[in-house]
C-alpha cells in the first residue's frame, strides 16, 4: 500500500507490516525512522513486554524478501493466482471477498461451521486457515486461503474442488 501510494522511501513514513503472509514466516515489523523506532521500542508496551521474533521466523522473513527481490515476479504471479481463486470459487457461488493481496476469505455461516469446513479441507488433504471469534469480530467466521506464486493450474483445480465440495457438507451456508 505504501508503494502504490507513492511513498516508499519517503523520510517520515510509518508501515505496519505482517511477515506471516506474503512472507510465510510469523510475526511483524514496524518500519519508519529511527526516532520513531526507537520511540516505540522504549515506550509502546507491545514492545516493551515482548521478546521479538524468533531467529528462526526473522530468518524466513529475511530470505523470502531476498528472494523478492530477486524474482520480484512471484509477488504479481500470486496476486494472480488469488484472483483466479476468487474468480472459481465466486462463480461456484460461495461468500467469498475480493483479494487485495494473496489471501482469500471465504466466509461461513457461523464459527461451528468454519471450523466443520476447515476439518473437511484437511481431510480432503487441504491446509486452510480457520478465523472465528474471538480472533474476528462475531458474525464474520471464515476461512481464509493463502495463494502462492507457485501453485500450479492442477493444485489450484484441485483447491477449488475440495473448497467447494466440501462446503455443503459442512454446513458452511447455515445448511447443517
Amino acid at each position: 500500500a505504501v508503494a502504490g501510494a507513492g511513498l516508499a522511501g519517503a523520510p517520515d513514513v510509518v508501515a505496519t507490516v505482517t511477515l506471516s503472509k506474503a512472507l510465510g514466516s510469523q510475526g511483524g515489523a514496524v518500519l519508519g525512522p529511527g526516532r520513531v523506532i526507537g520511540h516505540l521500542v522504549n515506550a509502546a508496551r507491545t514492545f516493551v513486554f515482548d521478546t521479538g521474533l524468533a531467529p528462526a521466523a526473522a530468518g524466513a522473513a529475511l530470505a523470502a524478501l531476498r528472494l523478492l527481490r530477486r524474482e520480484p515476479v512471484r509477488a504479481t504471479q500470486a496476486r494472480a493466482v488469488a484472483r483466479r481463486l476468487y474468480q472459481g470459487l465466486a462463480a461456484a457461488g460461495l461468500p467469498v471477498s475480493p483479494p487485495d493481496a494473496a489471501v482469500v476469505a471465504v466466509r461461513a455461516a457461523s464459527p461451528q461451521a468454519a471450523e466443520r469446513w476447515a476439518a473437511e479441507c484437511r481431510t480432503a488433504g487441504l491446509a486452510v486457515g480457520c478465523f472465528r471469534p474471538p480472533s474476528v469480530p462475531d458474525g464474520i467466521s471464515r476461512l481464509r486461503l493463502t495463494a502462492r506464486a507457485d501453485l500450479t493450474e492442477t493444485e489450484l483445480a484441485r483447491a477449488l474442488s475440495v473448497i467447494t465440495g466440501t462446503a455443503p457438507a459442512a454446513g458452511a451456508f447455515g445448511d447443517g
